[in-house]
């Protein structure tokens, strides 16, 4: 069964109104999917209801990393560039859109933030090369790329997208700081770590957390586009475990990641002391779970390693009775959408 119910949750379609554009506001205000694994209880709250619902003894594990407004849109070339990495001084890895337009040796120049006027004329970006995986190697040339003034938040394409339909504009003034973790710290990612949205710094106050770090690049949000998803090529991204990490952790009685992101730093480090690594953990069914005792989560998208991941977690039956239960209860979807506590 539980193949059969994988294979289901893997290509559930949810329709595009059900597809949130923007967070709730205020932020703990969105609604909460309970669900007890021990039971298969699945029952309806808010994120406000989580002081009620966790144990005081518990840790909450979040994902302190602040996303880089990574976005580059360049209307004169008609492309646009999502950087991924900038491995020295005004050298990039990005993706880039349509790759046609995007050979080595262009030179595109993006737009300003719409509403800014730099003073300064806008940087030129050539395409090096490409690389395996359909990257793109850029340089910056003869001066810096200011992403304050050019960059915009890298929403996911399928909320820009869903904009459009609705006759929005791509980008809105309170993107910064609503695609951004309110505790956000250590710039690197380009994708948020979602479930980390919904938290207040009132809220956090009610919980015994701690922080990691690990930048959301492609390991996190590619698709999985193999026929067997057990075949699907994850990247690498880097995470950093802080010091008193451990201490936190030995006295908690349970470890509640918040976000899959926090998931794969506690699964895949070979311990919890202060260091620096990078992991490339793909977790999916049948996997056994060595630390993590609990996941709050965002709904995910359909052939995502995100939304294997939790499978893994709750069973692949659980969670897809828990995917049509949310909607048919009206649940917002997907990074400014609801979540899910496991527990």
């Amino acid at each position: 069964m539980s193949e059969v119910a994988l294979k289901e949750l893997l290509s559930l379609a949810i329709p595009p109104d059900r597809i949130a554009t923007s967070p709730a506001h205020p932020r703990d205000s969105a609604r909460l999917l309970l669900i007890r694994r021990s039971t298969g209880e699945i029952t309806d709250h808010t994120i406000r209801d989580l002081p009620s619902l966790l144990s005081p003894r518990n840790l909450l594990v979040l994902n302190n990393s602040k996303v880089i407004p990574a976005r580059l849109v360049c209307s004169q070339s008609r492309t646009e560039l999502l950087l991924l990495e900038e491995t020295s001084p005004g050298w990039w890895t990005a993706l880039g859109t349509p790759s046609k337009r995007l050979q080595p040796g262009t030179i595109v120049i993006p737009d300003p933030i719409p509403g800014s006027s730099p003073k300064d004329p806008p940087p030129k970006i050539q395409v090096e090369k490409t690389i395996p995986g359909g990257q793109l190697v850029l340089h910056v040339l003869g001066g810096t790329l200011d992403l304050q003034q050019y960059g915009l938040p890298p929403l996911p394409p399928y909320i820009l997208k869903s904009r459009r339909v609705q006759g929005q504009p791509d980008f809105q003034a309170s993107d910064p700081i609503d695609y951004q973790t309110t505790y956000a710290q250590t710039p690197g990612s380009v994708a948020a770590p979602t479930a980390g949205l919904h938290f207040t710094p009132e809220l956090l106050t009610k919980f015994p957390h701690a922080f990691v770090t690990l930048h959301v690049g492609l390991g996190t949000f590619r698709p999985i586009k193999t026929e067997d998803f057990r075949e699907h090529p994850m990247h690498s991204e880097h995470y950093e475990i802080p010091a008193g990490f451990a201490e936190k952790a030995s006295e908690a009685d349970q470890l509640i990641a918040v976000g899959t992101t926090s998931v794969r730093v506690l699964e895949s480090a070979p311990h919890l002391n202060p260091h620096q690594g990078t992991t490339s953990a793909f977790i999916y069914p049948p996997y056994q779970f060595k630390r993590v005792g609990g996941l709050m989560t965002n709904f995910h998208l359909a052939h995502s390693t995100l939304l294997l991941l939790v499978a893994a977690f709750a069973g692949p039956e659980l969670t897809l009775q828990a995917y049509r239960h949310a909607l048919d209860q009206g649940y917002r979807f997907y990074s400014f959408g609801d979540a899910m506590l496991i527990l």
